[in-house]
């Protein structure tokens, strides 16, 4: 075929004349209606005319394109071993040897050189063409061995025993050369027969091979090529492939951190997907454990744990303890009532996308935090930077007004009735009784501020996060974190901080109290830290409230990644 496409001027005159002669052999050959219908579907096909046509433009031109020289590095060696031995060289010989030192340069010769001379790596051997004539139809393969993982995974037949390809990883060299496919039976790897042999057995074989590495499978029945799927997920724990012995191939695998953003390439497998790492060059995806694996480790983990009295390392926080404070603009749960919902929730993976800022509707910020870390402080700070951009929805309770307050400033001042109302309506995002009295946090009035293109900021209760990250709302979740005991009391102590469990706020923070704030805080991150956006350690408050409003600002000006249904 070659010998004739090279001769007519064209690739359609060069396939007319082989359909031509295909058309003559058709009437003197006894052959299947479906093998000639093949061989003139493809001399037809598009795909076929266009390469035929660069075979022949390439055929036509090269003539042209012969190179000069194959040693231009020696030449380039030389000219510098000139400069260099010269008295006093000019400066424009000087910034030429610097030019022709340079390595980006020394590699574009080296390039020149080796494909003026036609040396081109690796030297492929033949592929051998002795074929019984009863053995079924094989493929022949070639691979160059590198320090890049071949890209796939192989595994025994459970009803045959046979070798066969488990897996292909993509962008890897297998999935490159198209050659290779799920399902392909490996019978030869460089002419060493592996019918019979372990997975084991064919491994030892490949890692002692070098160069290049030829294999003889028998093809699946199907060898669709893998599409990439568009699914971005947002990883919510830490992974390492080393670690992990129930993994196919250590080698195959991914790392990747809590919160990494992950491109899943396809999701076939049941235990293990394919990944890469969102904005990461590679092109060789990596196996990562699939949502049902994870999800059943996880489980299994907590199980364990569970029986020892211990989470994740430490006792298991109990619930905060809810104290008195003057300020009840934060409204105490009983943790008791959701805790089957805590504990169902199995963070593993969340699909994201992207979510660009909204002209008009700014996303409302959530400060999370155990009671006393200084949530209300860090809120307070921000709306006073500019109280025409920051609001803060106004509370509702029942409780009679104190000497000093006004209503709809301090309170939104309702009777029982009319709170019980709103709560078996649904309409509050969070609500709670303190000392006799309702409070509530109405999702109208946070709506409303919103709609009206408020950067509203509140500081619910933790378990309000069920209710406030929605679609609806888009919140930007800033956890308030406080840091280590130690720091927590030099900290406190130094800025003369006043305890918000004492009602008088007459006093300091007692060492109990910043123990019960960190067993809360452990209690929040062991349940909610997946749906964290940001972590802010209020170790001092104005280095905390310089990087609270830093995150702000960031919300207000790039796209971030939210859940997928967001956007959608």
């Amino acid at each position: 075929m070659t010998a004739v496409m090279a001769a007519g001027d064209s690739g359609s005159l060069s396939l007319g004349g082989l359909l031509s002669s295909l058309e003559q052999a058709r009437v003197q050959l006894d052959s299947d209606e479906d093998d000639f219908g093949f061989l003139a579907d493809l001399l037809k096909s598009r795909e076929l005319q266009a390469l035929v046509h660069v075979h022949n433009k390439i055929n036509l031109t090269k003539k042209a394109c012969q190179p000069l020289m194959s040693n231009a590095e020696d030449i380039a060696i030389s000219i510098m071993r000139e400069i260099h031995y010269r008295t006093i060289p000019t400066a424009d010989a000087i910034e030429l040897f610097a030019i022709l030192q340079s390595p980006h340069l020394q590699g574009v010769l080296q390039a020149h050189d080796s494909i003026a001379a036609k040396d081109f790596a690796p030297h492929l051997p033949e592929i051998p063409v002795e074929v019984d004539e009863d053995e079924e139809t094989v493929k022949i393969v070639q691979l160059v061995k590198s320090n890049e993982p071949m890209g796939a995974t192989i595994k025994q037949d459970d009803r045959t025993g046979a070798i066969v390809i488990a897996r292909i990883m993509h962008g890897g060299a297998a999935d490159r050369s198209g050659l290779i496919h799920v399902g392909d039976e490996v019978q030869e790897v460089n002419n060493l027969n592996v019918i019979g042999k372990t997975p084991g057995d064919v491994l030892k074989i490949l890692m002692q091979a070098e160069g290049t590495i030829t294999f003889k499978l028998l093809p699946a029945g199907s060898s669709a090529h893998l599409r990439e799927s568009k699914v971005r997920v947002r990883a919510y724990f830490d992974y390492d492939p080393k670690e992990d012995k129930h993994i196919p191939c250590k080698e195959a695998g991914l790392a990747f951190m809590k919160h990494d953003i992950l491109h899943i390439v396809t999701q076939d497998d049941p235990y293990w997907w394919q990944a890469r790492r969102e904005g990461d060059r590679n092109m060789r995806a990596g196996l990562i454990p699939s949502r049902q694996l994870q999800e059943r480790r996880i489980l299994t983990h907590r199980q364990d744990q569970t029986a020892n009295g211990q989470i994740a390392g430490n006792i298991i926080p109990k619930s905060p303890s809810c104290k008195p404070s003057p300020k009840v603009k934060k409204i105490i749960y009983d943790a008791s009532e959701s805790e089957d919902f805590d504990r169902e929730e199995v963070a593993t993976y969340e699909e994201v996308a992207r979510l660009y800022p909204r002209p008009g509707l700014p996303r409302p910020i959530v400060l999370i935090g155990p009671p006393g870390v200084g949530r209300n402080e860090l809120k307070r700070r921000l709306i006073s930077i500019d109280t025409d951009k920051f609001r803060t929805p106004i509370p509702m309770t029942s409780r009679p007004p104190r000497l000093g307050e006004v209503n709809n400033r301090d309170y939104q001042f309702v009777t029982r009735e009319e709170l019980d109302e709103e709560a078996n309506a649904g309409t509050l995002v969070e609500h709670g009784e303190f000392k006799g009295h309702l409070y509530g946090t109405s999702s109208v009035t946070l709506k409303s501020l919103i709609n009206a293109g408020y950067v509203v900021v509140v500081t619910p209760h933790y378990q309000a996060l069920k209710y406030l990250r929605t679609a609806e709302f888009k919140p930007y979740v800033i956890y308030i974190k406080p840091p280590t005991l130690a720091v927590l009391k030099e900290t406190r102590q130094a800025a003369h901080a006043r305890s918000t469990f004492d009602e008088n706020n007459s006093r300091g923070f007692t060492e109990d109290e910043f123990k019960d704030m960190l067993k809360a805080a452990a209690r929040i991150e062991f349940h909610y830290s997946h749906w964290f956006d940001e972590v802010i350690v209020n170790d001092e408050l104005s280095s905390a409230f310089e990087r609270l409003v830093a995150a702000v600002n960031k919300v207000e000006s790039e796209p971030l990644w939210v859940p997928a249904s967001w956007v959608q």
